[in-house]
């Protein structure tokens, strides 16, 4: 069983792009430092704001929120992976997922990068996809009316935020378990 080291929120920095979809990442980091009650601070080595919390049987977990841009995300993850000289299985990368309504939650072990440039370019860096995802629902835009890229980089309606929010709540809640490595029952419990 692969204990959890390293969570890595995706989304893109900047104040223009805090609330809107593509950030759904950095919103469950967000929420996990504050349940864990630590705070981010700027890390110019890894090009990312970083926090760590200690957990009760002594270990330390790593929050990371690359400030690089979605598309150069796996230079901030490759360099903390090197950095404390873990193995991709000890990371779980969180990020929107368009292939799932908004307030949905899955947990999945590998797999391609599904066209996420956050994703692409972890795993060209990292040197394979074998590390964890949690996948935050954000849908897709309706056909013709929006581009996928528009869509993204815009914020959620107000009854997606809402859905978005409930998905967040539900991710922290499972938090001690996926930090065990308890990711099977996880995925029990999550995917009903």
């Amino acid at each position: 069983m692969t204990v959890i080291q390293l969570i890595v929120g995706l989304g893109n920095p900047g104040a223009e792009y805090d609330r809107t979809r593509h950030n759904a990442g950095f919103w469950l980091l967000d929420a996990i430092a504050s349940h864990q009650g630590v705070g981010f601070a700027s890390e110019s080595r890894h090009q990312a704001l970083c926090a760590r919390f200690r957990r009760p049987g002594g270990g330390v977990v790593h929050l990371l929120k690359p400030q690089t841009f979605m598309n150069r995300s796996g230079i901030s993850v490759q360099s903390m992976l090197a950095y404390y000289r873990l193995d991709r299985h000890q990371m779980l990368v969180v990020h929107d997922e368009l292939d799932l309504a908004p307030g949905i939650v899955r947990l999945k072990d590998g797999g391609g990068h599904a066209g996420h440039n956050g994703l692409r370019d972890i795993i060209a860096r990292c040197g394979g996809s074998n590390f964890w995802r949690l996948r935050l629902g954000i849908g897709r835009p309706v056909a013709g009316r929006e581009k996928v890229a528009d869509y993204v980089l815009a914020r959620p309606a107000t009854s997606e935020q809402e859905a978005l929010t409930q998905a967040l709540d539900s991710a922290v809640s499972y938090l001690d378990r996926m930090l065990d490595g308890d990711m099977q029952s996880v995925m029990r419990s999550m995917h009903l």
